[in-house]
């Protein structure tokens, strides 16, 4: 009887023990969250981490291998399976050529920024150190300094010293990253120039020993990084920045001293390539990221917070005039701006358009009107001439002509009006001073109308005139829009744009590869062949950077062909220094997409 007490609080035990734990485990998540919350930066930062992550895209790398043109095909009386593989080697190396630049490429777009910030001053590197590192940096920062002020009273002394120490070990650590995959990516495609032919034309035979070189060579870039490494882990202020070293799989004595593989060992030593790829890129990335500049967001999070504040306040403000708390205001003030758009749009647009239209396109009916306007003063002008020919002769006493001048009868209603105003009551009750008034009267109207008419003339010839005035207005307005556009449209200042400053940026590059070719002969003229190897590297990224930058460009105006060309003449690791001078110079000056602005034909 007891039994079934006991059976059912073992279901009650087990929800207790599940609470339980639920709400040990959501508490622990809490306390999680709220710790990495406290730090501003790396809250911030796992945020637009997210947002970021959607928008990069892996930049896509043009510098093609020195093979033959035969690299496709290979010869028939191979082995299937050997072509295969031969077609997963060249992709392979083209793996390694692509995570090699994109990994120069990250390195060197910092590099290009802790340089900036090692150029300016002091005041600008402190400047930096409080208030473009986020948050907790400027609050811990301006904690301390008001420490070290009221301590030792030379706060800023030390914030000077901070600030260059902490951009000077993040220059040294990112330059001798660059150095060293340089000289790797240098070693690996002078190795493909020296052996590409004898791939292509016997690849059983020269593929084993080529990737034992290959093999050799990633293991020379892990010895370098390593000592890299165990020089740096000691004396860095990045925490975490070398916890772990580089160490890369390393092919079997057996395969490296055989001289004939079998398919089985060919595949084994390609995915060890891979594998030591993938090991290079993720210790790179994690050391890049350590050692990156501040995202925008957290160099700029001034700016965003008072914006931030800004847009608050405005929507408290609208907030406030809204029907939400019973105001019309905001109703009344788009009804306002609704009617001034559309009166603007009717006086600025809509009726000098239609002005222009009837002045352009209804020419003949307004001739017709015109012409009946004329006919008006003829009949004024007609009935003057005749009550000027009736005074005449009744004055003067004979007969004008129909076609007498009204200059002349004129002078005889004056000479008459004259005399009759030397007896002006006389003149108005028997004489013809009343006539020759209404005479003048006449005369008067007639001139009034004419004129009249010619105003009216001179008013429809500049009605057109007027009308594009009145849109002058409108057209204003939208040239500024347009201009607006357009410079938001060419505000791209990548080499890949088509503004006057991506323009710039493609010169820039080239000035860059013309440096480090000269960098190259010094180098080997000192016979310091590791620096010129790494010069070579850099070479190398910056005609794949120059590469990608003019492509598009260049096909557009019929120049790719010659100018790719040149650039794969100039990543040639035997031509001559002088030569590859003369090519860069002669790119300066012929192709359209790397002339000047002012020099554009």
């Amino acid at each position: 009887m007891d039994s079934p007490p006991e059976n059912e609080s073992v279901p009650a035990n087990s929800v207790k023990t599940l609470v339980s734990f639920s709400s040990n485990y959501l508490y622990n998540r809490f306390l999680t969250f709220f710790r990495t919350s406290m730090n501003p930066n790396n809250f911030i930062s796992k945020i637009f981490s997210i947002y970021s992550s959607k928008k990069r895209r892996r930049r896509k790398t043009c510098l093609p291998l020195p093979l033959p043109p035969a690299t496709t095909t290979v010869s028939h009386d191979q082995p299937s399976v050997m072509t295969s593989e031969g077609h997963r080697i060249f992709e392979a190396l083209e793996d390694i050529m692509e995570h090699a630049l994109q990994n120069l490429h990250n390195i060197q777009k910092n590099l290009q920024f802790w340089q900036s910030r090692a150029e300016g001053s002091n005041a600008q590197k402190a400047y930096f150190m409080l208030c473009e590192r986020g948050p907790y940096a400027f609050f811990s920062g301006t904690t301390q300094l008001i420490h070290d002020y009221l301590a030792e009273g030379s706060g800023m002394q030390r914030v000077y010293c901070s600030a260059s120490s902490h951009i000077s070990e993040r220059i040294n650590a990112l330059t001798s990253l660059r150095y060293f995959l340089a000289t790797f990516l240098a070693e690996v495609y002078v190795e493909v120039d020296r052996v590409g032919e004898d791939l292509v034309k016997d690849l059983e035979r020269s593929l084993p020993s080529f990737l034992v070189s290959i093999n050799e060579l990633f293991m020379k870039l892990e010895a370098s990084i390593g000592h890299f490494h165990a020089n740096r882990q000691s004396g860095s202020s990045v925490d975490g920045s070398y916890s772990f070293p580089l160490i890369f799989a390393k092919l079997s004595e057996v395969n490296q001293e055989g001289s004939q593989w079998t398919d089985c060992e060919i595949r084994d030593a390609i995915n060890l390539i891979s594998q030591n790829l993938h090991r290079l890129d993720s210790y790179l990335s994690m050391l890049v990221s350590k050692h990156r500049k501040p995202r925008t967001v957290t160099l700029y999070w001034m700016r965003y917070s008072c914006g931030v504040v800004g847009i608050s306040v405005c929507s408290i403000w609208l907030l406030r005039h809204s029907k939400l708390t019973g105001s019309s205001d905001i109703d009344n003030w788009i009804r306002e701006a609704k009617d001034s758009t559309i009166s603007f749009w009717n006086d600025h647009v809509e009726q000098p358009l239609l002005s222009i239209r009837n002045e352009l396109f209804e020419t003949f009916r307004k001739r017709q009107k015109g012409g009946m306007e004329r006919e008006e003063v003829q009949l004024t002008a007609d009935s003057l001439h005749r009550m000027l020919l009736a005074f005449s002769e009744q004055t003067v006493g004979k007969k004008f002509p129909e076609n007498a001048s009204d200059q002349e009868m004129l002078e005889i209603v004056m000479l008459r009006y004259e005399k009759e105003l030397m007896h002006p009551i006389q003149g108005l009750m028997g004489g013809e001073l009343a006539r020759s008034l209404l005479i003048q009267v006449q005369k008067l109207k007639l001139d009034i109308e004419e004129a009249m008419l010619e105003l009216d003339q001179i008013l429809r010839a500049n009605e057109i005139n007027f009308a594009i005035l009145a849109a002058l207005p409108a057209f204003f307005l939208s040239l500024l829009l347009a201009m607006l556009v357009r410079a938001w449209l060419k505000q791209d200042t990548r080499a890949e744009g088509r503004g006057r400053i991506a323009r710039i940026q493609r010169r820039l590059l080239l000035v860059e590869i013309e440096r480090a070719i000269m960098q190259f002969r010094t180098y080997e003229d000192h016979g310091l062949d590791k620096d010129a190897q790494c010069m070579f590297g850099l070479e190398l990224y910056f005609l794949d950077c120059l590469h990608c930058a003019v492509e598009g460009h260049a096909k557009a105006t019929g120049e790719w062909i010659c100018l790719r060309q040149d650039i794969i003449d100039l990543a040639k690791p035997g031509l001559e220094t002088e030569h590859k001078l003369a090519i860069a110079s002669r790119m300066e000056r012929v192709y359209d997409c790397l002339l000047p602005s002012s020099n554009r034909r």
